[in-house]
């Protein structure tokens, strides 16, 4: 049985999913925005450590996501999005920062988090 057919097929269709923008990304590049708010670098108060993929380890991935995650004034994260990087080590970024930890303000901002992978 060979394996690597069908991990470069997951590989390429995942690839796929990320490579087109999503609505709201391209309503962004337009330079239109649905509510009010501001790039920050906000403190991270509690930051979780991504597990790294088992599959990347096979395949010898390492590199970095960029993520861009909307913080609520609370400090709680209420949605991440990927910017770029490998699809694979992607969704681990994404399971890590949203359940990341800001310091509360009184308004919610954009943080653009960039997650290192390396063996």
């Amino acid at each position: 049985m060979r394996p690597r057919p069908l991990i470069l097929a997951l590989v390429l269709s995942l690839v796929s999913l990320f490579a087109l923008p999503a609505p709201a990304q391209q309503a962004e590049k337009d330079g239109q925005q649905s509510s009010p708010q501001t790039e920050s670098q906000r403190k991270v108060v509690n930051r979780v450590t991504p597990m790294y993929p088992n599959i990347a380890r096979t395949m010898d991935l390492h590199g970095v996501v960029k993520v861009q995650v909307m913080v609520g004034p609370n400090g709680a994260p209420k949605s991440v999005q990927v910017k770029g990087g490998h699809p694979i080590l992607a969704e681990a970024a994404v399971n890590a920062v949203e359940k990341w930890k800001w310091v509360a303000t009184g308004h919610e901002t954009k943080e653009l988090i960039e997650v290192r992978f390396e063996q």
